[in-house]
């Protein structure tokens, strides 16, 4: 029992610097639109990789985030029924929502991720614009490296229902 505890600590440990990371990440966003508008408006210039930035740093910022949430429990939930139910329900509810549904579809987008991200590298795919950012496989690894992640973090809700229904008194809040 207790070495389930210490291993969903490890995962949510995960989970929050994925979290810190995506944070990170945003205020990078941030200064890149800021950067981005007074060029453009204070100076009529434009930078199409400062552009192309932004929907990299908004797709990784979005990507990482989701593990951090699904620790969190800022997910989408139904909560009509859910909150009335007992917490050992709850647990249950969970357990059998990450092992049947969570876990399986992570695990393929990982999977088949993992394929499209590395023919853009073969290729050695960059952006169609002139000017743009190169290497457009960093981009497109992240999907799969994201639902890996979620998957761990998914694991991590699942040991914390079975750390609820094992041993109600000692589960991690």
């Amino acid at each position: 029992m207790r070495s389930l505890q210490t291993l969903e600590r490890a995962i949510n440990k995960l989970s929050d610097l994925l979290g810190v990371i995506s944070a990170t990440l945003f205020l990078l966003l941030v200064a890149n639109v800021v950067y981005d508008v007074v060029m453009r408006y204070a100076f009529n210039d434009v930078s199409i990789a400062f552009q192309e930035m932004e929907w990299h740093l908004f797709s990784a910022v979005f990507l990482l985030g989701v593990p951090y949430a699904l620790k969190a429990g800022g997910h989408v939930r139904v909560d009509i029924l859910y909150e009335k139910l007992s917490r050992k329900v709850q647990a249950w509810i969970d357990l059998l929502g990450v092992l049947f549904f969570l876990l399986p579809f992570c695990l393929l987008v990982t999977w088949y991720g993992v394929s499209f991200a590395q023919e853009s590298y073969l290729l050695g795919e960059t952006s169609g614009d002139p000017g743009g950012l190169s290497h457009r496989w960093l981009i497109k690894a992240m999907i799969p490296l994201s639902f890996f992640f979620m998957a761990v973090s998914g694991l991590g809700m699942l040991l914390h229902s079975l750390n609820k229904i094992l041993s109600p008194s000692t589960s991690i809040k």
